[in-house]
């Protein structure tokens, strides 16, 4: 977990690459496999010549995934593009178009993904026009509630606050996906109560919304 700048003084790395180093700087198991595949070759570009180790990777990833589903893994360059392909495959699925997202959220730079990012400095400013049918819903937050509710007597009430938003802000009809980080990274790390998502699913699904969880910045 360490780093060294020029002057030669150490420091503790708890950024982790924004949460992707899991297992630290150079460990040996990740340089020796790093060092297998570059004796056999670099890069083929899997959509035109696919290999082994990703068909392997993909299926062990749907087996973890919870859940007793048909699931599918792709791969993508970057935590935007990722979530890039969530919102098309959500609104190519549902036949939907709008898209709710949180305050304080952070989805990439890209100009949907930039549009889905709450925060305007440094992100956002000078950049617009932004992508349509965004809209946005405080996020769960127990230290600052934006509903002043007293968690946990208050029962997750925020979660409920969903299917006001459906009357007040944009039609569940109309509504293919909402996307919420787990815990808010740029947000200011923010983990809501286990409950609110839960409370979250029931009621996308009641209203056949797809819950889109962007785990970029909670280390998956």
């Amino acid at each position: 977990a360490s780093l060294f700048d020029v002057e030669g003084r150490e420091y503790i790395d708890f950024g982790g690459g924004i949460a992707v180093m899991n297992v630290g700087h150079s460990h040996p198991k990740v340089v020796a496999a790093i060092q297998r595949q570059s004796e056999r070759f670099t890069h083929t570009c899997f959509m035109v010549t696919p290999y082994e180790a990703p068909v392997t990777l993909a299926a062990r990833l749907c087996a973890v995934v919870p859940g007793d589903f048909p699931k599918a893994a792709m791969f993508a360059n970057s935590g935007a593009e990722a979530v890039e392909n969530a919102i098309k495959i959500a609104r190519y699925q549902t036949q939907k178009q709008a898209i709710i997202a949180f305050e304080n959220a952070f989805h990439g730079r890209t100009l949907l993904t930039m549009s889905l990012t709450s925060k305007v400095k440094p992100y956002k400013l000078s950049f617009g026009p932004f992508a349509p049918e965004v809209y946005r819903i405080p996020y769960a937050y127990c230290y600052r509630c934006p509903y002043k509710l007293d968690y946990p007597s208050c029962d997750v009430a925020c979660a409920e606050a969903l299917k006001g938003f459906f009357v007040s802000h944009v039609a569940a009809e109309a509504t293919a996906a909402l996307i919420v980080e787990p815990v808010q990274g740029e947000g200011g790390v923010i983990a809501p109560p286990n409950e609110y998502f839960q409370r979250l699913k029931e009621i996308c699904e009641a209203n056949q919304v797809l819950l889109i969880a962007d785990e970029i910045q909670s280390g998956m």
